[in-house]
């Protein structure tokens, strides 16, 4: 039996490593497969484990008040090591560009477990944008064994690395994958907090709005909040909505700009499914996150990223993205241009997903099995 071990922290992390848990757990002849999450987040990880209903085997439960990168990569791996030295897996699952990830890999490395990298290949090449995730991403790609590149981009960064071209894989993203889980599982029982929502937001258009980067915190997340500010007093008829991220560096800029805005509704972050369906009731995405990125062009919804760098430019240039940074100008003017020129939104609105055709899990799946078939042969062939 071929031992897995699939490891994850954060609740963008849980969303794009859900499916893929459920995809191995339905091959119990072939692999053993058990989940440890960090709990790099705690509560919004919660949500997305009870959505998706995973139990995991191990809960380290990092999280702590004010917790340095420091403390946290040293707490990772030094609680890693029991869990490789009881269970001994053989293939070690780690996604993206989360320090549980960087550090996870860098402790089954240590522990002579083979890693595979989900979502592998992203790259701005800019160490210090986005902080810490484009190190995290680029030094777990040194440690893997092996590389599932979401799209044809991510697979050519990687031979640009010189990343040996057969333990590169490409799947689409896994995020694909969870989100059709997702709505078929919201359509068919939607919930109190997305009724109560939909209730309060009636028949008008969405503006939805995320925002958490590190390097937006200061006067990025000011300039944001002017810019929304200006658009909700010149758009009436529009309801702006931003789940405010937890972070008291979020918290306080949002909650003292837009507080009093009557077309802005500011609401406590939403669990995963009821995001989900509160996407897919919006007009326009306005956010700093990558995930976000890769799911809207699935849903016909515009987005506008408010960063000076992605490592996801197959978005941009297929054009269902438009980079607006955190310039107040940028923000106001390409979320007007979206609500009042019917043409550019239907352009946007239409255009084909690069990032997949939610496969990737079974891809996956299918690759792992293949090896193990094959490492099968080969002790058989040498007995």
């Amino acid at each position: 039996m071929t031992k897995i071990l699939i490891v994850f922290g954060t609740r963008p992390e849980a969303i794009k490593m859900a499916p893929l848990v459920k995809a191995f757990l339905k091959e119990p002849g072939i692999f053993e497969t058990r989940v440890a999450v960090t709990a790099q987040h705690r509560e919004m990880l919660d949500q997305v484990l009870d959505f998706f209903e995973i139990v995991p085997d191990y809960d380290l439960n990092l999280m702590k008040p004010n917790q340095t990168l420091h403390g946290l990569t040293a707490a990772i791996i030094t609680e890693m090591q029991p869990i490789f030295e009881e269970y001994h897996p053989d293939h070690v699952f780690v996604h993206g560009d989360t320090t549980t990830s960087m550090a996870t890999a860098m402790a089954a490395f240590y522990s002579s477990a083979k890693v595979h990298h989900i979502e592998a290949g992203l790259r701005t090449w800019n160490k210090q944008s986005p902080f810490p995730e484009e190190m995290n991403r680029q030094v777990t790609g040194r440690i893997a064994d092996y590389h599932y590149a979401p799209t044809k981009r991510a697979k050519e960064n990687l031979i640009k690395e010189n990343i040996p071209v057969d333990s590169i894989v490409q799947t689409g993203n896994t995020v694909i994958d969870a989100l059709h889980y997702s709505i078929e599982k919201i359509e068919k029982d939607p919930g109190n907090e997305v009724q109560n929502l939909d209730a309060q937001l009636g028949g008008k258009e969405v503006i939805l709005v995320t925002g958490h980067r590190r390097e937006n915190h200061g006067q990025g997340f000011k300039r944001i909040c002017k810019a929304l500010k200006v658009i909700a007093r010149e758009q009436p008829d529009i309801f702006i909505v931003y789940p405010v991220h937890l972070n008291p560096k979020v918290q306080e800029p949002v909650n003292r700009i837009l507080g009093e805005v009557s077309n802005i509704l500011l609401i406590d972050p939403l669990p995963y499914q009821d995001f989900i369906w509160l996407m897919n009731r919006s007009k326009i995405i306005i956010t700093d996150s990558g995930g976000i990125q890769e799911e809207a062009p699935s849903l016909g919804k515009p987005v506008l990223v408010m960063r000076e760098t992605t490592e996801r430019p197959e978005a941009v240039e297929t054009g269902t993205v438009v980079m607006v940074g955190t310039d107040s100008k940028k923000i106001y003017t390409e979320t007007i241009n979206l609500l009042t020129d019917t043409e550019k939104f239907d352009i946007m609105s239409a255009l084909h997903n690069p990032y997949g055709d939610g496969q990737a899990c079974n891809r996956i799946v299918d690759h792992l099995t293949n090896l193990t078939e094959k490492a099968n042969k080969f002790t058989e062939a040498t007995v």
